[in-house]
């Protein structure tokens, strides 16, 4: 297991337990997390899943793909550096303790 950390735009904080191998979108959308929406299922498409990357972590993750690169110009809420989908972020127990930042919305 690793623990995930969400924190809402208001800067709510809720962790939870992820199984390795399913994406911080699955997860959150799981855990019933407001402010992940995931409406395309993890396929990269739809940018609902956006989420900002705590600086301490950034480094840790692969790079995005050009699917990803490109789904973060559609975000509804301001693109940043450190801008990830969620659906494309897989947890594993190296990940353990990753912190994710939500935008103010998805839609």
């Amino acid at each position: 297991m690793a623990r995930l950390t969400l924190i809402d735009f208001a800067g709510t904080n809720t962790t939870i337990d992820v199984v390795p191998g399913q994406s911080a979108m699955q997860a959150a959308v799981s855990a019933g997390i407001a402010g992940v929406v995931g409406e395309c299922g993890g396929s990269a498409m739809c940018a609902t899943c956006h989420v900002y990357v705590h600086l301490d972590w950034s480094a840790r993750l692969p790079e995005p793909l050009t699917t990803e690169l490109e789904m973060l110009d559609c975000t509804v809420s301001e693109r940043r550096d450190h801008s990830r989908l969620g659906c494309q972020i897989r947890m594993h127990e190296s990940l353990d303790g990753l912190i994710l930042f939500l935008p103010e919305r998805q839609q």
